[in-house]
């Protein structure tokens, strides 16, 4: 048994260990009694669960672990999920908003046991389309819950009141809000559980403040955010009078496990675990065996697994303040005041399906569309919005009621205005052919501070009509890049974002060789542009809109065949920009 570990305090102080060649800690050979040979497994493991599989795995070891006479040897090592996430992304070719490079080290494992079936989905949807790992059930769960220090808990009605999203929604976006923190979502499962609590409060609110609520509670999330989970830990009060209580963090979106550690501490000021209705989704720790692997190692791992659902196996993860998978404790277990029991009848503490959270329905756009929606609350950009407004833009969407390609367009762009602060620099140009005499696209607002220029263009959006003219796309893109080029911004992420629903249909303009030859002159590594472009409707040119923005320009292009899903495309291609040096 190799053990990539000392232990969960350790691996938390470390902050992040990462299957890495020739990077394991400690070794020990194998001599199993009644087999020979080697299968060398290796299982990557969320630090808080890996001292409970490491332990389970020892065990079976030294009782003679095998597959058809041949030895298992299986290496546990202990691994921030967004770590391997970023490894099996870069495998796979996906691209995850928030998560970054792959180390050059690090390799990716035979088995990946994450805190959450999120990771495995966000994979998937973030362009690993052949990314189809085995089993995936749970193996172990921690409720997602909101840390509050027992003096704020107290005064909100806890325990005795049973709160709910909305109640938390109110008290961020009040004049007085209670100051709150997340680790970053796009990094953190359980963060990014809480999150999508929260917009989901915000978006069930109803009424004109909708999104109001959900744009509030976003950029005060924003405001007390943390990279890592010990930073934001670090941010809890530590003295229980009223001026600390005040200045430090009052409320964040853990897991029951980080504060049952957290308590056992024995803080100044312990931290309450606030069980909000209805219940955010639980980290599920899903036991999933990675595409492409041996079938030795295939076989060992199905071994593996059920070793990690023995009854025995329970009481370790109550060693580790963690349950079983269907939300019930082993001994030893000590839940915080008010934590629901399945055995109790509390149907709030429901487990997570059979098949991890991926499996059991988990709409992904909802993941997707926080996911993104974070990013650009927190990430500020200048930007140039560039939308066509050629004939075939009259085209009305069958899935829209009958508005116009043009009116969903619009819409999407007013709906991503609302989430860009003030720290952002936005302009709108449109685009056609010879909508300014031989000129195919008119400036309509420069690019400048929302923070002087927001209702301008909420205004602006509003004249934004179809022509009777055809797709100048050529000529558009060269100019909108030595515009946003002439005035780039440093310390921003400087960007275009062109929506069009046809292919260049302009005769008089350059050609597409001509536009690659100048947009290749143009870029500079010192100065970079993100390119976006997104095509509506079925009648775009996939193979010349991919050209354009990746060739050309170094950036990405998105098809949205159904219209009205450009709002949702919108979001994630801004979420994938890349923030600056």
């Amino acid at each position: 048994m190799r053990s990539g570990f000392h232990g969960a305090a350790a691996a938390a102080a470390v902050g992040v260990l990462v299957v890495t060649a020739g990077g394991w800690v400690g070794y020990r050979q194998l001599t199993g009694p009644d087999c020979s040979g080697k299968i060398e497994l290796a299982v990557a493991v969320a630090s808080e669960l890996a001292p409970a599989v490491d332990e389970a795995a020892t065990e079976w070891e030294e009782k003679g672990a095998a597959v058809d006479g041949t030895c298992i040897d299986v290496t546990v090592a202990a691994s921030d999920p967004v770590e391997v996430a970023a490894v099996v992304a870069a495998k796979h070719g996906a691209t995850l908003a928030g998560v970054g490079q792959a180390s050059g080290t690090a390799v990716s494992p035979d088995v990946w046991i994450p805190d959450s079936s999120t990771w495995l989905l966000r994979l998937k949807t973030g362009g690993a389309a052949a990314f189809e790992p085995g089993n995936g059930a749970s193996v172990a769960s921690s409720p997602v819950v909101v840390a509050m220090p027992e003096p704020i808990a107290t005064r909100l009605g806890w325990p005795q009141k049973e709160l709910g999203w909305t109640d938390l929604l109110t008290r961020v976006n009040s004049d007085r809000p209670l100051k709150t923190g997340i680790v970053e979502p796009t990094r953190d499962a359980a963060g990014l559980s809480g999150l999508l609590s929260l917009m989901t409060a915000a978006s069930s609110s109803g009424g004109a403040t909708a999104e109001q609520d959900r744009v509030g509670a976003l950029r005060a999330l924003a405001s007390g955010a943390s990279a890592l989970r010990q930073d934001l830990l670090a941010k809890f009060p530590t003295s229980s009078d009223g001026t600390t209580l005040a200045s430090a963090l009052g409320a964040a979106a853990l897991s029951e496990e980080d504060v049952i550690q957290y308590n056992a501490r024995k803080p100044p000021v312990p931290l309450a675990a606030l069980y909000l209705k209805p219940a955010p989704l639980p980290l599920d720790y899903p036991y999933a065996v990675l595409p492409g692997i041996e079938p030795a190692k295939a076989s060992a791992a199905r071994v593996l697994f059920e070793v990690l659902t023995t009854a025995s196996f329970k009481n370790r993860l109550a060693a580790q303040a963690l349950r079983a998978p269907d939300g019930s404790w082993g001994d030893g277990f000590e839940p915080p005041q008010g934590a629901p029991s399945p055995a109790g009848g509390d149907a709030s503490a429901a487990p997570p399906a059979q098949g991890g959270i991926a499996a059991g329905g988990l709409a992904p756009d909802a993941v997707e569309r926080a996911v993104s929606s974070w990013s650009i609350a927190t990430l500020s950009g200048r930007m140039l919005c560039i939308i066509d407004v050629s004939g075939s833009m009259k085209k009305p969407v069958p899935t829209a009621n009958g508005a116009t390609r043009q009116q969903v367009t619009v819409e999407a762009a007013r709906r991503g205005l609302n989430l860009f602060d003030d720290s952002w620099s936005i302009g709108l140009w449109v685009f056609s052919t010879r909508l300014e005499g031989s000129r195919d696209y008119r400036e309509v607002v420069p690019i400048g501070p929302l923070s002087r220029q927001r209702g301008t263009l909420e205004r602006s959006l509003d004249t934004v009509v179809s022509s009777s003219g055809d797709t100048g796309l050529y000529d558009t893109m060269l100019a909108a890049y030595k515009d946003v080029q002439q005035k780039w911004e440093p310390g921003k992420v400087n960007s275009i974002v062109l929506f069009t629903d046809g292919k260049n249909e302009d005769d008089d303009g350059i050609s597409q060789r001509q536009l690659l030859s100048e947009l290749k002159k143009l870029r500079d590594p010192e100065q970079p542009i993100q390119v976006i472009i997104i095509g509506i409707g079925d009648e775009v040119s996939k193979s010349e809109l991919d050209t354009v923005a990746e060739e050309g320009a170094g950036g990405h292009a998105f098809i949205a065949q159904d219209p009205t899903k450009i709002g949702d495309i919108f979001l994630r291609a801004i979420a994938l920009r890349k923030a600056p040096a």
